[in-house]
C-alpha cells in the first residue's frame, strides 16, 4: 500500500501527486491528510503515514512539506522507518537500492509537479538491492531503535 501526506505547504503539490499516481501509474493510494489549505503542522501528518508504512514491509509512504526536511524528521523517529529527501530521479532511486528507503519526503519549495512525478515514480518502481554490506549496515540501524 502507498500512503500520502503533506502539511499545508504541500496540498498543492501532494493533490497532484495523488491524482498522478491514480490515474497514470493506476496506483491505488491512501491520503492521510491534509484535507484542506489551512496552517497545520507537518508532525501531524508524517507520524500516521510512517506508522502506517512501518506495519509492512511492502509498504510505501510519501510525505510532503515547505522543505522536506520536518516531514522527514518526524517520519524517522518511528521503528522501521527509513526515510530520506527526494530531491532527484537519481537520489530517490539510491535511496532505494543501497538503503532500502520506505518513505520519500519531498519539498514542494524545490519541486515542480512534474520533477516530483518524476521522483516518486523512480521510487516507486525501483527495488532494494540486498547485497551483504546493505543488509549489515540496516541491521545495525535497526538495534538504535530498541
Amino acid at each position: 500500500m502507498l500512503y500520502i501526506g503533506s502539511d499545508y505547504a504541500g496540498f498543492d503539490l501532494k493533490t497532484k501527486l495523488v491524482t498522478y499516481l491514480k490515474k497514470q501509474l493506476k496506483l491505488k493510494v491512501e491520503d492521510l491528510g491534509a484535507f484542506e489549505k489551512t496552517e497545520d503542522d507537518f508532525v501531524d501528518y508524517a507520524v500516521p503515514v510512517a506508522k502506517a508504512v512501518a506495519k509492512n514491509e511492502a509498504n510505501r509512504g510519501i510525505l510532503i512539506c515547505d522543505s522536506g526536511h520536518g516531514m522527514n524528521i518526524a517520519a524517522n523517529k518511528i521503528k522501521g522507518i527509513r526515510a530520506s529527501i527526494g530531491y532527484s530521479i537519481e537520489g530517490a532511486e539510491l535511496a532505494r537500492t543501497h538503503d532500502n528507503v520506505n518513505i520519500l519526503s519531498l519539498s514542494s519549495r524545490a519541486l515542480t509537479p512534474k520533477h516530483a512525478a518524476a521522483i516518486v515514480k523512480k521510487f516507486l518502481e525501483t527495488d532494494f538491492i540486498p547485497l551483504e554490506r546493505r543488509i549489515r549496515r540496516m541491521k545495525k540501524i535497526a538495534k538504535l531503535e530498541k
